[in-house]
């Protein structure tokens, strides 16, 4: 997967110039430290405040970044990209592939939404709170609860 793009990925280049914090944005992922399940590639994990990603506003957290001034980021270890990162000069071109919720399989994007369904705990919850009070009926019509105390029969 790390090569392959689907059909429907569109890659841009988007050129920043280093500022007094650098670049502003951290990465994830390489080779020895996989982010995304069976992808190797390097991804945005946070674009800083006030740095030269932010202030551009195309970078955004989740992208790929697949090169970075025409250096292919495939099978690179996390290190040798932070090398290219540091190394790359003030004024820098990378080609990246936009998130996309139909890509990524990874933390970005590919989590189910909580907000459209109850999760499976709210519903083990209701669940077990209504076998609590099924109990309780069956218990106090059979004479085990009886003036707020439990009896033995």
């Amino acid at each position: 997967m790390n090569g392959s793009l689907p059909p429907s990925a569109k890659a841009v280049d988007i050129k920043l110039k280093r500022g007094p914090a650098g670049l502003g944005f951290n990465i994830v992922g390489g080779v020895d430290q996989q982010y995304v399940v069976n992808d190797s590639g390097i991804y945005v994990s946070k674009i800083k405040e006030d740095g030269s990603a932010a202030e551009d506003g195309r970078l955004q957290e989740g992208d790929k970044i697949l090169e970075i001034n025409g250096v292919n980021l495939e099978n690179l270890a996390h290190r040798e990209v932070v090398d290219l990162f540091r190394t790359a000069g003030d004024d820098v071109e990378l080609k990246v592939l936009k998130k996309s919720s139909g890509y990524t399989n990874g933390p970005f994007g590919s989590q189910p939404d909580h907000d459209a369904s109850m999760s499976s705990l709210g519903l083990f919850t209701i669940v077990l709170a209504g076998v609590a009070v099924a109990a309780f009926i069956y218990f106090r019509g059979r004479g085990y609860f009886t003036d707020g105390k439990w009896k033995k029969r």
